[in-house]
């Protein structure tokens, strides 16, 4: 238990009403105070006058000079001199407030509203005669803040040792976190207390492609609850991660305190900073209800507009894939036997095929021929191109050259078949996390897609990145992902990233930058498997930030179909597949499955040909972080709205309420529901479709399998 003594807190009490600087938020719910207590800078928040967060410490760490030498993370106690984090006197404050309505290219809304009140505090370390800004910026929903460094006489340059941010809850809380790493968010999410964190840690974690693990310490966003008569839930994130590495949270278990953690370079640096700069903003959402913070749009708010002259390019798109027959084993990504080939100088035309590859001219056509015939935009071809064969586990820099397909791909005549379907390919370009290797190609690799027609790639960085020694939410590695969005918009080009740093609402700025995995996605149902739980936690945890390619629609859920005695399985119900195109947020849509597999139910296809993938509204009805979600969203430019309910590992019961669709209006609503016998483990493939009248008074009960749901359409009749 956290020990708080009288004399403390009377002591505290005096620095607030003496020194310190006061910000409510618009509607007066919220009140942030910032103080200096010695020198040092702390700032608390509080929620209907109870307090959310205690007086947390604010501050940076700084090495004493821009020349480091490699892993350099040990402190001396001389260095303490350099650091931005003490000796401070505030020397000016300001004030400022905005209340505007903005339209983002793809979103869940057609309108975001971003209304604050701010405050802007200078502070001046007098012994180095350097000055920073901390700015907070007070919402309805909650707090965030970061550090402005000015450029002035004695901070130009500077290498920062470690960001110091506090958040300091007043009580233990429930947490659904995952363990932190700087190279991978693709693990299943624990549900503690925060006090149990350090206990569970070590189990928390499965193997990764590429792993470096940070003890005790957990990933944002990071889910909170606090229980009680009162319940407050909280969402700790982070805002605008550019030019600046991403971060973790370090665990005080026995305080209940988190502490900023930045992802260190080769040289153990967390960030090179040349003023003027700014930080990624911490953010703190807080509500009374669940619902409240996934509603939230904070985090976007946060970003700067964006910069692009043109978005027209920018379209939301459903699409399929030549992949889940790959992840499961079926097929294989490579062409050939060989297990070493030299990108210029093998000639693969002579290699010996080894039967299984996925992306030839004939499977595409088939995959094209089920993707036009019933409505999709777009088709997703992987292992097109050469390397596959040595492509992961050597630290290998040339391991693709992005423009020169395998024998048996045929990239002119495909594009011609595809384009004479209505139908646009989407480009695969995975690097083995050589990044550097990308840069080198970009520019011819976005050439040849603009000369065959493609608008859109799937990134990807399976493996350590290359600089060798760097992380995938370094600052360098952030800084490449940005580039590379920002290159794909000069020629036009949507980028959907995999094995990318979690996005943190930079799709304001770079909207082409539609979509990303940064999380454990469908893919995993194959692997190590994903809880039953796990997509009800995803959408108050990684979607805060920004939009996930999931790839669910997975109706096959049993692997013993293709492998007799294989035990893998999606763990969810066919009717949860498809109200995962609801619940999630993905305005580039994948329909995973084989089209032999919906073949057999075109009946429950029929949800995913007809729903949107781009939103002018959309309503949480209901939600509970590792139980359930119900969403509501309206199609973008017409008045048909679809809704989507999925439960965790037990089975549920959900009366939906349809008093948000327009009064004296008669809907025609097609309804997907687990049958009665449905079960994700003993009979997922169960399920039961109707139609029925609705008006706005109508209300309908349903009864969701373990780990299943309902999916509706909703259509003016």
């Amino acid at each position: 238990m956290k020990k708080i003594t009288v004399g403390a807190l009377l002591l505290s009490m005096m620095f607030t009403g003496v020194k310190a600087q006061s910000l409510k938020s618009p509607d007066g719910k919220f009140e942030m105070n910032f103080q200096l207590k010695e020198g040092v800078p702390y700032y608390n928040l509080k929620y209907n006058g109870t307090v959310v967060v205690e007086d947390s410490k604010l501050g940076l760490r700084l090495f004493k000079d821009t020349a480091i030498k490699f892993a350099s993370e040990i402190a001396k106690p001389e260095d303490a001199k350099y650091d931005l984090n003490n000796g401070f006197a505030k020397t000016d404050e300001k004030r400022d407030s905005k209340n505007e309505t903005w339209q983002p290219v793809l979103g869940e809304k057609k309108n975001y509203i971003n209304h604050y009140n701010e405050l802007a505090v200078t502070l001046n370390q007098a012994s180095t005669d350097r000055s920073i800004v901390v700015k907070f910026r007070l919402f309805n929903d909650g707090l965030g803040f970061r550090y402005e460094f000015p450029q002035q006489k004695n901070l130009n340059y500077f290498v920062i040792r470690e960001e110091d941010s506090e958040i300091d809850f007043p009580t233990d809380m429930k947490a659904w976190w995952i363990v932190a790493d700087y190279d991978s968010q693709e693990y299943q999410y624990q549900e503690t207390k925060v006090s149990e964190i350090p206990s569970k840690w070590d189990k928390a974690y499965d193997a990764n492609a590429s792993q470096s693990l940070v003890k005790n310490a957990v990933q944002s966003p990071l889910m909170l609850k606090k229980e009680g008569k009162e319940p407050l839930y909280i969402n700790v994130a982070e805002a605008a991660v550019l030019d600046y590495p991403a971060s973790h949270l370090e665990v005080d278990a026995q305080n209940f305190k988190f502490k900023t953690h930045l992802t260190a370079d080769r040289q153990g640096a967390k960030g090179y900073i040349q003023t003027p700069s700014v930080t990624p903003w911490r953010t703190i959402i807080v509500a009374p209800k669940a619902e409240q913070v996934m509603d939230s749009k904070t985090i976007f708010n946060l970003n700067e507009p964006t910069k692009y002259t043109d978005t027209s390019y920018i379209h939301p798109t459903k699409y399929m894939g030549v992949w889940w027959e790959m992840i499961i084993g079926k097929s294989q990504w490579a062409y050939s036997t060989a297990e070493n080939v030299h990108l210029g100088k093998t000639d693969f035309t002579k290699l010996t095929p080894n039967g299984k590859h996925a992306a030839n001219n004939t499977k595409v056509k088939e995959y094209i021929d089920f993707a036009a015939e019933n409505g999709f935009q777009g088709l997703l071809i992987e292992g097109w191109n050469i390397g596959w064969e040595d492509w992961f586990g050597h630290s290998k820099e040339f391991v693709f050259d992005f423009i020169t397909p395998y024998p048996d791909f045929d990239i002119k005549m495909l594009n011609e078949y595809a384009h004479s379907k209505g139908i646009k390919l989407i480009m695969h370009h995975e690097t083995s996390g050589s990044a550097t290797n990308y840069e080198r190609w970009a520019d011819k690799a976005f050439q040849t897609m603009n000369k065959y027609g493609y608008d859109a790639v799937k990134t990807g960085y399976v493996g350590d990145i290359i600089p060798r020694g760097e992380h995938h939410y370094s600052q360098w590695t952030i800084n490449h992902y940005y580039r590379i969005a920002e290159k794909a918009n000069d020629y036009k080009i949507m980028v959907n990233s995999h094995e990318s740093v979690r996005p943190t609402g930079e799709s304001r700025t770079y909207p082409n930058y539609i979509s990303a995995e940064a999380a454990r996605g469908t893919e995993y149902e194959a692997f190590g498997g994903n809880k039953p739980d796990h997509q009800t936690v995803l959408p108050f945890t990684r979607w805060m930030g920004g939009s996930m390619d999931y790839t669910p629609g997975i109706f096959q859920t049993k692997l013993d179909y293709y492998f007799p005695g294989d035990t893998r399985f999606v763990k969810t119900t066919l009717v949860k597949q498809l109200a995962l195109y609801v619940t999630m947020y993905m305005p580039l849509q994948m329909a995973a499955d084989l089209p032999e597999n919906y073949k057999k139910h075109m009946d429950a296809f029929q949800f995913i040909k007809d729903v949107a993938a781009d939103w002018d509204d959309t309503r949480i009805l209901s939600a509970e972080p590792g139980d359930y979600v119900v969403t509501a969203r309206k199609a973008k430019g017409t008045d048909n709205w679809f809704v989507g309910g999925i439960t965790d590992e037990n089975k549920r019961e959900y009366t939906v309420d349809f008093s948000f669709l327009d009064k004296g209006t008669k809907y025609e609503a097609t309804i997907y529901e687990d049958g009665k016998d449905a079960d994700y483990i003993d009979n997922p493939q169960s399920y039961n479709i109707y139609k029925k009248e609705i008006t706005t008074k109508s209300k309908i009960k349903f009864k969701m399998a373990r780990s299943g749901g309902f999916a509706i359409t909703i259509k003016k009749k």
